[in-house]
């Protein structure tokens, strides 16, 4: 077997050692979701569509901005 390049070895730790506090705030676009007291009426309606649909297209909104803060706030510096 080869050794793993010391370059790729780096990069694994680095990983390994990101404990930011930031990454709780991935758990928000997990759990929340999944609370069913938010779905369980059919008002109020927006544009004609239930609670339920339009809480759909909320949570995917609330992901894409959770995990683009968490990017923000826990990327280095120096990286691009």
């Amino acid at each position: 077997m080869s050794e793993p390049e010391p370059e790729a070895l780096d990069t694994a730790r680095s990983r390994a050692k990101d404990k930011s506090p930031w990454n709780w705030l991935l758990f928000i676009p997990i759990v929340v979701p999944l609370i069913p007291a938010l779905f369980n009426a059919d008002s109020p309606r927006l544009f004609g569509f239930p609670r339920f649909y339009w809480l759909q297209l909320a949570w995917i909104l609330l992901g894409v901005a959770t995990t683009t803060l968490v990017y923000q706030m826990t990327k280095k510096r120096g990286d691009r």
